[in-house]
C-alpha cells in the first residue's frame, strides 16, 4: 500500500509534519492503526535502524527520525489505545554506576522504541541494586546495560550478580554494550546477549521475545 510505504520513507527523512498528515490521511482512508504503526511507521526505522548499522546514516540523521516517528505515533496514539495494542516488550535500561555517558543508550532507546518495544529509561550512573528494583516494579522482559568505560565495565557484572542474589535474575534477558565491551566479556559476566550497535540491541531484544 503506498501510503505506508511512503509514511516509512518519511520516517527515514525526519519530514515530522508531512508523517503525521500521512498517518491521518491512511487513518481515513480506513488503514488500521496497527498496519500503520508497523508497515509504515516501524517499518520506516527499522530500515533506518539496518542503513545505520551499515555507516549508511549517522545519529543526527537518526535523531531526526526519531522525531517524525514520535509525531506520527502522536497521531496514532488515541486509536492504538481504543484497540488496546500492546508493545512487543519490555525493556529497562540504564547506563551502570559511575558511568555518566548517555548518548549510546538514549540511541538504543530510539532503536528499542522504534522496535515497538516500552522502554523503562533509568538514566546513568545507575546501581545494581535500582536495576533490581525497577525489574521488580516493572517486570521487564529485558534489562539492557550500558557502559562506555573500561572502569565502568564490571559495574555491568555487579548489575547481573545483584539481580542473582535477588532471586529475579532468570525473569528477564539481560543485554550489555558498549565500547569497550565485547562479546567474550558478556559472556564471562553472565550476559545473555550483547551487541555492538543500537540497532543490534534492538534486534537482539527482538530475538528474546519472539
Amino acid at each position: 500500500m503506498s501510503v505506508l510505504s511512503d509514511i516509512a520513507e518519511l520516517v527515514q527523512k525526519g519530514k515530522a509534519q508531512e508523517v503525521s498528515d500521512l498517518v491521518s490521511q491512511a487513518l481515513d482512508e480506513g488503514v488500521g492503526a496497527q498496519q500503520i504503526l508497523d508497515d509504515g511507521l516501524l517499518k520506516g526505522m527499522g530500515e533506518l535502524g539496518v542503513r545505520f548499522k551499515n555507516n549508511e546514516v549517522f545519529v543526527p540523521e537518526v535523531l531526526i527520525a526519531a522525531r517524525a516517528l514520535n509525531k506520527g505515533t502522536e497521531t496514532l496514539k488515541a486509536k492504538l489505545v481504543d484497540l488496546d495494542v500492546k508493545p512487543v516488550g519490555k525493556v529497562v535500561l540504564a547506563t551502570v554506576a559511575g558511568d555518566l555517558h548517555d548518548i549510546g543508550k538514549n540511541l538504543v532507546k530510539l532503536m528499542l522504541e522504534g522496535a515497538g518495544f516500552e522502554v523503562i529509561d533509568l538514566g546513568t550512573d545507575v546501581a545494581a541494586d535500582k536495576i533490581v528494583a525497577a525489574v521488580n516494579e516493572y517486570n521487564p522482559d529485558v534489562v539492557a546495560l550500558s557502559a562506555l568505560l573500561t572502569t565502568t565495565m564490571a559495574a555491568q557484572g555487579d548489575a547481573i550478580k545483584a539481580l542473582e542474589a535477588a532471586g529475579v535474575r532468570d525473569k528477564v534477558k539481560v543485554i550489555v554494550g558498549g565500547a569497550p565491551i565485547t562479546e567474550a566479556f558478556a559472556k564471562e559476566i553472565g550476559a545473555d546477549g550483547y551487541s555492538e550497535d543500537a540497532s543490534g540491541a534492538a534486534e537482539t531484544a527482538k530475538s528474546f521475545v519472539k
